[in-house]
């Protein structure tokens, strides 16, 4: 059960609404966020919910079946909507275009794709500083340093950018340089990590799990929204399976059963879901009309001399036209 507040409710209220939810034999944690304040009331007694939902104070009650309750579709059925300023909103009702390098390599790398971005009207460049390589002996980023550089050159040109973190430690330093943080697959489950961003207000993009199934993404992004941060993004980014045709099976079928379940926008990768940059273009048209909110995908001037993943990177003009292919079948499939 969802019991959300009134703004502002006087502490003697909250305290009625507490005791008799408690009274009830429900367990009760308070939830502050950007945008409200809730109670999340966990039991099993059946009650008439209006016998809260008339007290003093209450904004609204939902009953909510789901083991992840904040985020669930249930409570909340409008779609969130995450503003990044300057006119860049991520959600249902408009298709986001986020593209860069898997790395940040260069000052002069960073200056060209904010060029090729600017050029096709992307305001969302993606760009790792702190990467989590398999082998110990892989470009592992440029660090803060790297960071800072990177969010002026972006900051200068009006592109948002998602970088990716690692670890509680880091966010603090990272928080004035970031527009979204980005959850890695191998931390997708990190819940230290996930509780820190949910205190940070930040918007944070959450990728699946390595072989994470959806109900534990939605778990993963509980915590992080039951820590104060409603700014959640959901990623598809494949999983993994005995094929070794391609990096992952980057799984389509969870954007529509993701969408139905919750209220979070729903994004697709399909540089990592495929792993093989001839096929990028055709898995993410597919994202497309299987109803994505938008796409991020791996560019770079140079593919074949990228520090990482060059394997799966588009180069520009790749980009550019998948760019134009993905307008063209938003459009179609919201013409429908």
């Amino acid at each position: 059960m969802i019991i959300q507040l009134q703004q502002g409710l006087p502490d003697n209220l909250k305290e009625n609404i507490l005791k008799q939810v408690k009274a009830i034999g429900y367990k009760v944690t308070e939830v502050k966020t950007q945008e409200g304040d809730y109670l999340v009331a966990i039991g099993k007694k059946d009650f008439d919910i209006r016998s809260i939902g008339q007290l003093p104070g209450v904004a609204d009650i939902h009953r909510v079946s789901d083991e992840y309750k904040l985020i669930s579709r249930k409570w909340r059925v409008a779609p969130t909507q995450i503003d990044l300023c300057d006119g860049v909103v991520i959600g249902e009702g408009q298709f986001s275009i986020m593209a860069g390098p898997c790395s940040i390599e260069s000052e002069r790398q960073i200056e060209l794709v904010v060029e090729h971005l600017k050029a096709n009207q992307v305001k969302i460049m993606r760009g790792g500083v702190f990467k989590p390589r398999s082998s110990p002996y892989a470009f592992r980023g440029m660090g803060l340093d790297g960071l800072k550089m990177f969010h002026e050159l972006c900051n200068e040109n009006g592109i948002k950018i998602i970088t990716e973190v690692m670890q509680v430690s880091q966010i603090e330093d990272m928080l004035p340089y970031v527009d979204v943080f980005q959850v890695g697959a191998r931390n997708s489950q990190n819940f230290n990590l996930l509780d820190a961003l949910g205190e940070a207000q930040k918007p944070v993009l959450l990728k699946r799990g390595i072989s994470g199934t959806l109900e534990e993404l939605l778990q993963a992004a509980e915590y992080i929204f039951s820590n104060g941060n409603e700014k959640i993004i959901l990623c598809e980014r494949g999983i993994r399976s005995y094929e070794n045709a391609y990096r992952n099976v980057l799984d389509l079928n969870a954007v529509p059963v993701l969408k139905a379940k919750t209220h979070l926008p729903v994004i697709v990768d399909p540089s990592h879901g495929i792993g093989l940059r001839d096929y990028v273009e055709d898995m993410s048209l597919a994202a497309v009309m299987a109803g994505a909110d938008g796409v991020i995908y791996e560019t770079h001037q140079k593919p074949e001399e990228a520090f990482s993943d060059g394997q799966q990177t588009v180069n520009f003009q790749e980009s550019e036209r998948l760019i134009k292919r993905m307008r063209l079948a938003y459009e179609l499939r919201t013409s429908f």
